[in-house]
């Protein structure tokens, strides 16, 4: 009887080191989490939507970062068709070891080669208020705490696209964290 308390002694002791060397492997020594930002978006009834985004950046809670607690991630630049990341299809836009913080806001830094193509195959310029200049924001408030953060960015083309009444094609962006 007293072998098999040692024994089953033994047994938990080796469990609970395993259990425990186990989650040390998975925690983050250094403090720091690799956010990445990705990009999806839901169905609309045109053939195209285009953004061109030059840069991801991310912001602090912490104000005394350079530039007002925006830090700039390497972003794969490029002109993003918003509709061929529908139904369950995503891509990073960027990604960066940042250390453990409040991600407060995210900010995307357009450029100008953004455009429509309705269901007609005409192309329509865009044109995005501010989106070179402040760019388009959206309001995060997310603790970074895991090795490998993922925020994907929903930008709702439908709802975002407004036709104004001299025939123009203007961004309002609806943004929102799934």
């Amino acid at each position: 009887m007293k072998k098999n308390t040692i024994l089953l002694a033994a047994a938990l002791l080796l469990a609970g080191t395993f259990a425990f060397i186990s989650c040390s492997k998975n925690s983050d020594d250094n403090g720091t989490s690799t956010l990445q930002v990705r990009l999806t978006d839901g169905p609309t009834n045109l053939a195209e939507v285009n953004v061109d985004i030059h840069e991801v950046n991310v912001k602090f809670s912490d104000d005394t970062l350079s530039n007002n607690g925006w830090v700039s991630m390497p972003t794969h630049a490029g002109v993003y068709n918003l509709l061929g990341f529908q139904n369950g299809v995503d891509t990073v836009l960027a990604s960066l070891s940042l250390p453990h913080d409040v991600v407060k806001e995210i900010r995307f830094v357009l450029g100008p080669n953004n455009s429509i193509k309705d269901t007609n195959g005409i192309v329509y310029p865009l044109t995005i208020p501010s989106g070179s200049e402040s760019g388009l924001k959206i309001k995060v408030n997310k603790k970074l705490a895991a090795t490998l953060e993922t925020l994907i960015i929903d930008f709702d083309a439908a709802l975002s696209i407004i036709q104004t009444g001299a025939g123009d094609y203007k961004l309002k962006p609806v943004l929102k964290i799934k």
